[in-house]
């Protein structure tokens, strides 16, 4: 970055997840100069989240949870920086003026405040997946709108996005996005029905939030990512592939229409991708463990069995059906989920409960593609409470 240029402004929706967290340990180590923070938002820990806004001078934070207003306030103590909590402080954190906004509040939650931040001129690095997953047509078409730079903030899709190298679509035979395979890619069918949430939970390579730990442990969360890379490229659903990849070096694989093939690659660590949205075009140094493949020896691919983690295929089956399905398919996904975490249903139940919703919906008719965020939200409605009828 050149020394004459002013500081890029960030605002972090979801700053105190774990996206959040490793965006502030990038901006933390970066140059002086390089960023400023404008304002970062929470959910439910006021706490943190001030601890967060005063390590990195933010001018506003804003909690989700109003409940949590006291802790923040208390927590942010003489700083100059305005606070505020609710749905509307977390749109005006959304709306308030920065050239990147890290999209990173989890679920369908996010879906609001990510498309209200959609301002023209800016960038935005989208960690949230259910913006296209629950809201993929109306969502790009509002990005286009506005004429916002997407940059894909996971590691899977951030690494494809640098293996395109700005290549023609027309060149691309395939994209291939890495699975780990979770704690239970060894495991048998019987096994993984009986597993408990700790044991879905116990990641081997990542660290994320339970909900997304959780996908992960089902390939779930392959699927969506599946979904995401389907309207962020732009591509055909029958071009869009996973592997089990459990060292998960490789994050994600181009195959051009010459027979070569490139692979973006790293260690695991949510950083790398991170400082790539936060610095792009240029490149921004991280503490992130540096790659070394003679130390690791070995790299080994699988295709996915879709008999132990069927939930791959509903997912698979939801992006070829199109339309709305996907949004049916996410709002069931977050139900059942919850439900697991909570001990009311088996592992497996999540793969059947989402299925039978996604059934239920198309029976219905009510999977036709959303026009808007507003329509896309109110399938989510009707879809979570469906779950919940079979949850009942």
């Amino acid at each position: 970055m050149n020394s004459q240029q002013a500081p890029r402004r960030i605002t972090i929706l979801g700053a105190t997840g774990s996206i959040g967290k490793s965006t502030a340990d990038v901006i933390a180590h970066a140059p002086a100069g390089r960023f400023e923070v404008e304002a970062v938002v929470g959910g439910r820990d006021g706490a943190a989240l001030a601890r967060m806004a005063i390590e990195l001078g933010a001018n506003f934070a804003a909690v989700a949870d109003p409940e949590a207003y006291a802790a923040l306030r208390e927590g942010l103590g003489s700083a100059p920086i305005r606070a505020g909590a609710g749905p509307q402080a977390v749109l005006e954190a959304a709306l308030r003026p920065s050239d990147l906004v890290v999209a990173a509040i989890a679920g369908a939650a996010g879906v609001e405040p990510t498309h209200a931040a959609l301002g023209s001129g800016r960038t935005m690095a989208l960690a949230n997946k259910e913006c296209l997953v629950c809201a993929g047509g109306p969502f790009m078409k509002a990005a286009a709108r506005a004429g916002v730079q997407l940059l894909p903030m996971d590691s899977e899709h951030n690494a494809i996005f640098q293996a395109l190298g700005g290549a023609s679509p027309q060149t691309i035979d395939r994209m291939i996005l890495t699975a780990s395979g979770g704690p239970f890619r060894t495991w048998t069918a019987e096994a993984i029905a009986a597993a408990t949430p700790q044991q879905a939970l116990a990641h081997p390579n990542w660290s994320m939030g339970p909900k997304v730990t959780i996908d992960s442990a089902g390939l779930m969360n392959k699927g969506l990512e599946l979904i995401e890379a389907f309207h962020l490229f732009q591509i055909s659903a029958d071009q869009l592939d996973v592997l089990v990849h459990p060292q998960s070096i490789v994050h994600g694989l181009v195959s051009f229409s010459d027979g070569s093939v490139t692979a973006g690659m790293a260690n695991p660590d949510m950083r790398v991708p991170i400082a790539h949205c936060l610095g792009y075009p240029e490149r921004v140094a991280t503490r992130a463990k540096r790659l070394d493949l003679a130390a690791i020896g070995t790299l080994t691919f699988d295709k996915p069995d879709f008999e132990r983690f069927p939930a791959l295929r509903v997912a698979m089956d939801a992006m070829r059906a199109g339309g709305g399905m996907p949004t049916v398919l996410n709002a069931a996904n977050e139900i059942a989920v919850a439900a697991f975490l909570e001990g009311r249903i088996g592992f497996h139940a999540i793969a059947r409960i989402v299925a039978q919703v996604c059934e239920q919906a198309g029976r219905a008719g009510e999977a036709r593609e959303p026009d808007s965020i507003q329509e896309a939200l109110a399938v989510d409605h009707i879809s979570r409470d469906r779950a919940r009828l079979l949850l009942a």
